[in-house]
Parts: C-alpha cells; structure tokens; sequence
C-alpha cells in the first residue's frame, strides 16, 4: 500500500452526542442476534486447537491478510495468536502468504464470534483490535464496536484490550465507552514509524501518508459483566453443542 491515505472527514467533529445513552442500552439489554451458520462452524474448528492449546491466546479481531498476527506470535511466543476477519479476500490473501508459528487465521463474523468466545472461556491474555472500519459517518455509530450489540462481550471476553485507530475520535469514544462500562481507559498517542515498525499493512500506508495514530489499551479484568449476559452463557453454548 503507498502512502496516499486521506484523512478521515466525518460530519461528527467530536465524541457522539448519543455514545453514552448507546452504551448504556447495549449494557442493560441482552444482544440477540442468531450465530450465523459460518461462524458457529469456524468457531467449533477453532475451538478444537485453543482446548489443546496449553497457554494463554490473543485474539486479533480486524486482522486484515494477518500480518499483524504473524507479528503478534512473533512478540508473544508463548501464546496462540487467532486472527479473524469478515473478508474472505484478505483472509484467503494472508492464508497464501503464512509462514510456520503458532497463530491461526479464519473467516468470521466477529459480532458472532466473540460471543462463542466469551461463552467457550477461552484463555484470552490480549486482544487487539487495530485500525477497525472507523465507519466515520455519525448516523452509522452502531456500527462501531463499541456502539454494536456485541460490545459487552468484547469486555466480557478479557484479557488486556488494545484498540488503535487513525481516527482520535474513535478512540475517545471506545475509552468513553469502557468508562461508562466501570473500566478506567485513556487515550495516548502511539508512536509512528520513527520509533516502531508497523503492524499492519494499514498502519504502513497511514503513517506513510502521514497520519497519527491513538490507541486505548485497558485490563478488563475489572469488568463487572451484567446478569442478563451471565444468563445468555448456557444459550450459547448449546447453540456450539447442536449437530
């Protein structure tokens, strides 16, 4: 990718003006969206290797042609790096270019996905979500991750949550977020190419257009889960059981 990115134009200037009462209302009610057919199927034959896995796993959400998980198995050699995307493009892209190691790349959804997850217990240390669709438009804030049904279970899901972006408004809002969540997050600048490599083929060509990029990075085991999402755990989990 050249570094020809264009910055980010919204007709949002500044943190949603609806982001808490959003929040708030993913928070209180259960997400029921049906587990799409693919997803659940993928997710049975990840869950296979992640039950044999004996360690702590990453899951790279976003992951694009997976070379930031590549990197991430590289800066963690002691865990399984699973990085999943909605595109088969890329994923089938990062699938021809994989090297060995322990990280693994799939097709899926992740508004799905991460409730098979956290329903599954999976180990989880660390997840990353690194320059997700920042989808900058403000009518369209529900698509964000943390304006989507599934925001609760990406906290519920644990481990230390890395989100970077090149939009410094989707980054306050997702820390706002997790600050309405009961979780202490704070933006910080994150260093461009001068003083790190990049981890993603995004990342290259923003910074090579001369972006900055923020990130939030938080621990969720402080995260109190609300009842109704305790609740929905056993639903799942007979949704994986069903031949």
């Amino acid at each position: 990718m050249a570094g020809n990115s264009k910055q980010i134009v919204s007709n949002q200037p500044s943190v949603h003006e609806h982001l808490a009462g959003k929040v708030n209302r993913h928070l209180s009610h259960p997400f029921k969206k049906p587990v799409a057919e693919h997803t659940l199927g993928v997710f049975r034959q990840l869950n296979e290797q992640v039950q044999q896995w004996q360690g702590p796993v990453i899951l790279d959400a976003c992951c694009g042609v997976g070379e930031s998980t590549k990197v991430l198995a590289a800066c963690y050699p002691d865990s399984l790096v699973v990085g999943i995307d909605k595109s088969a493009c890329r994923i089938d892209k990062g699938l021809q270019q994989a090297g060995d190691g322990h990280y693994v790349l799939a097709r899926a959804d992740l508004n799905d996905l991460w409730r098979l997850v956290w329903a599954a217990n999976w180990p989880l240390s660390r997840q990353f979500i690194l320059y997700p669709n920042p989808w900058p438009k403000a009518e369209h804030l529900g698509r964000r991750w943390h304006g989507a049904g599934v925001f609760p279970y990406i906290l519920a899901a644990g481990g230390v949550l890395t989100v970077r972006s090149n939009w410094h408004i989707y980054i306050e809002e997702i820390a706002q977020a997790m600050t309405i969540a009961g979780l202490a997050a704070k933006p910080a600048p994150y260093p461009t190419a001068a003083a790190v490599e990049p981890m993603t083929p995004f990342e290259r060509k923003y910074w090579q257009s001369g972006h900055d990029s923020t990130q939030v990075e938080v621990d969720l085991a402080g995260y109190q889960a609300p009842q109704w999402l305790q609740d929905s755990r056993s639903w799942l989990q007979t949704v994986v059981a069903k031949n």
